[in-house]
C-alpha cells in the first residue's frame, strides 16, 4: 500500500504541473469571472480524485445553507483529509489559513496560490496579523475562505480548544460565518499513524450562517464559544 501511494503521488504531482501548464496558456484567452471558474472546477476535481482514491465516502448535509457572495468556513480539524473534502465537496472555492509548510509542497503550492490560500507562520505573531489582514481582503474581493480554529488536527472525534482570533477573519470582512461539521476524516490516515490510508465514512454537516454584521459587541466576543459549540452538537448527533 505505501509503495502504490508513492506511485500515485508522483503521478499526482506531474498531473498538477501538466494543469499549471495548460491554466497558463489559456488564462490569456478567459476574463477574471472565467478564469476563477474553471480554477475552481479544477481544484474540485483534483481534491475529489484524492478522496476517491482511498475509497471514502462523502455524505454532505445543509449545502444549501451556503450563501450567495463571500463568507468564512469555519470548521473542526479531525485530518489531513479535511481540506480535500472541503474542496472536493462543497460546492463553493475557497482559499485556507494554511501553514506556512505548505507553501514549500511542489506542484500543491501553486494551485493553493490560485484559490487565494493565505501561508500563516504562526510561531510569528506580525505574520499571524498580516495573513488575517490578507484574508480579509481576500473576503473584500469576493473570495471565500476557510479557517480551521483549533490550530491543528485532533486525530479523533473530540475538538481541541478554538483560538479566538480566528474569528476576526469574518468580523472585520463583514462577511457571513459558516460552521462546517466534518466527522471521519480521521479514519482515513491519522488513525492508521501514517502508515496507510483506509475508506472511511465521512459525514459533513453545512450549519446555517452567521451574519457577523447583525451581530452585537457581546456576540461577537463570544462568537468562538458559540460556533465551537454548534460544531460539537453536530458532532454529537453523528455519534
Amino acid at each position: 500500500m505505501p509503495y502504490l501511494w508513492i506511485v500515485y503521488g508522483i503521478y499526482f504531482i506531474i498531473k498538477l504541473y501538466i494543469k499549471r501548464f495548460k491554466l497558463e496558456y489559456l488564462r490569456k484567452k478567459m476574463n477574471k469571472e472565467e478564469t476563477d471558474l474553471y480554477i475552481a472546477n479544477e481544484v474540485r476535481g483534483l481534491a475529489k480524485s484524492l478522496v476517491k482514491a482511498t475509497g471514502s465516502r462523502v455524505n454532505v448535509v445543509g449545502a444549501e445553507n451556503i450563501p450567495e457572495g463571500s463568507c468564512v468556513f469555519v470548521g473542526n480539524h479531525q485530518g489531513n483529509f479535511d481540506i480535500l473534502v472541503m474542496l472536493g465537496y462543497l460546492n463553493k472555492s475557497m482559499g485556507f489559513i494554511a501553514k506556512k509548510e505548505l507553501e514549500k509542497l511542489p506542484g500543491v503550492n501553486y494551485w493553493m496560490k490560485q484559490i487565494h490560500c493565505v501561508f500563516m507562520d504562526r510561531e510569528d505573531s506580525r505574520d499571524s496579523v498580516r495573513s488575517i489582514l490578507e484574508g480579509i481582503e481576500n473576503l473584500k474581493n469576493g473570495y471565500s475562505m476557510a479557517i480551521y480554529p483549533e490550530g491543528t488536527r485532533s486525530q479523533g472525534s473530540h475538538m481541541l480548544e478554538f483560538k479566538k482570533g480566528a474569528m476576526k477573519l469574518a468580523t472585520k470582512a463583514g462577511v457571513p460565518i459558516v460552521p462546517v461539521t466534518i466527522n471521519g476524516t480521521y479514519k482515513i490516515f491519522e488513525i492508521h499513524k501514517g502508515k496507510k490510508t483506509k475508506a472511511a465514512d465521512v459525514d459533513v454537516i453545512i450549519s446555517k450562517p452567521i451574519y457577523t454584521k447583525e451581530l452585537s459587541k457581546e456576540e461577537q466576543n463570544n462568537l468562538s464559544e458559540y460556533v465551537k459549540s454548534i460544531i460539537e452538537e453536530n458532532l454529537k448527533s453523528l455519534k
